[in-house]
């Protein structure tokens, strides 16, 4: 994937520093986006967007410490308006592979790998269930394993609306659940 440069620099970082951001959050940037909609070309382009307006507005941020968080919040925004402009909620094709069963792949048997694409393809069905807030709040509170004030910060909203999200959510997933076994 590649990154295109801002067209306006942000004077107070060099480019060896732009480029050793980039570098330090690329993969878990890009799997953050993943999760949420579910499409590798996609994840890419939001991606590289994500990065492209954080690096336009770095002299926004004051706090070096922060940059992680700040870079994951625009990039949860950037998803997230990606998924309403498009009124999509699909969460994965099942023809593709995220990265992590990318890199497991060469370890496991033939059966191994169909029970993980099938319980890939029912957590995709199921995802594809929730609102994009609701699936935002539980990828990256479950699958991120942020605590519920992060969650709360990144999605803008509070702590208890973050919480009733994830319960919706998990209510969703579990009907979801018994009617796939009935």
């Amino acid at each position: 994937m590649l990154l295109a440069v801002p067209t306006r620099p942000v004077a107070t970082s060099s480019p060896d520093a732009q480029e050793q951001f980039v570098n330090e959050h690329m993969r878990r940037i890009f799997r953050q986006i993943y999760r949420l909609v579910g499409n590798v070309e996609d994840a890419q382009d939001l991606t590289q967007e994500a990065f492209i307006k954080a690096l336009q507005r770095q002299d926004q941020l004051k706090d070096d410490e922060k940059s992680a968080h700040w870079l994951s919040r625009i990039a949860t925004n950037t998803a997230l308006d990606f998924l309403r402009r498009h009124k999509r909620v699909t969460f994965c094709q099942i023809n593709e592979a995220p990265l992590s069963d990318l890199e497991m792949s060469h370890f496991e048997t033939p059966e191994a790998g169909l029970l993980r694409a099938e319980r890939r393809q029912w957590l995709a069905e199921g995802m594809e269930k929730l609102t994009p807030r609701e699936r935002a709040a539980l990828v990256l509170r479950d699958m991120e394993d942020l605590p519920a004030e992060e969650v709360a910060q990144r999605l803008d909203c509070s702590k208890a609306t973050v919480r009733s999200h994830i319960a919706n959510a998990r209510i969703k997933l579990k009907k979801f659940a018994e009617r796939r076994k009935g």
